[in-house]
């Protein structure tokens, strides 16, 4: 699982221009980002390669519409657990080997884990949920099924407000 504590990396107000443009689309050439944000080519290459070790940028890929691929059935279960040493970590790994699962996040409140899952019908969604009660240590689900999908996307930079953009520039003075 991922480390939640890592310190806010060094950005300062272009880093965050350039990040939300590319967020938006990655395909963008350097002529285009120069042009955009009055920095040479070489500039805004080398600000993408400090991003890339800074791990600020962790992959570059393509996004695919899910429902493209029929699946079009998106369920969010709430998984409550036995807490024994290193549950979180052992039950959190199985539950993102089920396949259809596409995010689980480890929480604490009423339920340990929120698993997002994907599948194309009733039949797929039945064999996940028999898949994640199955896990040794699961207690209890509870599942939603989403009706309609509001928002999807997944653009960091572009859904900061201007107090969180000014927290990540001001964090290192």
């Amino acid at each position: 699982m991922e480390n939640t504590d890592r310190p806010v990396a060094d950005l300062d107000d272009v880093d965050l221009q350039l990040l939300e443009r590319i967020e938006d689309d990655f395909d963008v050439n350097l002529e285009e980002l120069s042009e955009e944000l009055g920095f040479s080519k070489s500039a805004i290459h080398y600000r993408l390669n400090k991003l890339r070790e800074k791990d600020v940028i962790t992959d570059v890929s393509a996004d695919l519409d899910p429902l493209a691929f029929g699946l079009n059935m998106m369920m969010l279960s709430d998984v409550s657990v036995t807490h024994d040493t290193g549950y979180a970590d052992q039950i959190g790994s199985k539950l993102t080997d089920i396949d259809g699962v596409q995010q689980v996040y480890y929480t604490m409140g009423d339920v340990d884990f929120v698993v997002v899952s994907r599948v194309q019908n009733r039949d797929q969604m039945n064999r996940l949920v028999d898949d994640i009660v199955a896990i040794d240590g699961v207690n209890e689900t509870s599942s939603q099924f989403v009706m309609k999908e509001l928002k999807t996307d997944s653009n960091t930079v572009a859904d900061l407000s201007e107090d969180m953009k000014e927290a990540v520039v001001t964090a290192d003075e």
